[in-house]
């Protein structure tokens, strides 16, 4: 996805996206974005199912002008619960690259795999959630937004960190309606106040 200067573009999916048992191999997600100069990008996948034996890699890589603001979420629920369905096995690996000018400016790695239901229990990695997600939000204003997110996250297992001209919250939840809550009011204050996209009501 490519967005020209000075322009305001939304990015998101028609549901959620479902990663079904793998009978072989591992499924590849890449998405590519550019941010012109003055542009405003908003990168609001709905969430991805993992079922169990789920076996899925997916990359985000983005590029940046000097003056672009971008925000990014990417949520994802280990199966279904309200179905009674939880994913008790497979595999599943995040990577995000993210640049300004061509500075690498934030690089991360998220890897789950073998008995991810089991891993996701320890305290240090989900402590029992089953739905997580990560926001993404770099602009001029981060600084002057922290104060007014960090009251959205008190009611919720979720945290926000601030370094240089980036703003990273991180949230988990027990199903992903509750990650819902957590995440519309953080991304309707990162967007300026817009709601989210449609489609994530429908």
């Amino acid at each position: 996805m490519r967005a020209g200067p000075g322009t305001d573009v939304t990015v998101t999916t028609q549901a959620n996206e479902k990663i079904y048992k793998a009978a072989a191999d591992t499924a590849l997600l890449k998405s590519e974005i550019e941010a012109g100069e003055g542009s405003r990008v908003a990168w609001l996948p709905q969430e991805s199912i993992l079922f169990d034996r789920a076996s899925l890699t997916r990359e985000l890589h983005v590029d940046l002008a000097e003056t672009a603001e971008f925000l990014a979420v990417e949520a994802v629920i280990l199966g279904r619960t309200a179905m009674g369905e939880s994913a008790e096995n497979g595999h599943f690996r995040d990577r995000w690259r993210v640049r300004r000018a061509g500075r690498l400016i934030h690089a991360e790695e998220v890897r789950m795999e073998g008995e991810i239901a089991r891993l996701g229990e320890q305290p240090s990695v989900l402590s029992g959630k089953v739905a997580f997600a990560t926001v993404f939000y770099s602009a001029a204003d981060c600084e002057a937004l922290l104060p007014r997110l960090q009251p959205l996250l008190q009611d919720g297992y979720a945290g926000a960190s601030l370094w240089k001209d980036k703003l990273i919250i991180r949230a988990a939840a027990s199903h992903g309606f509750a990650l819902r809550k957590i995440l519309v009011p953080v991304i309707s204050l990162l967007r300026k106040d817009a709601n989210v996209p449609k489609v994530w009501n429908i």
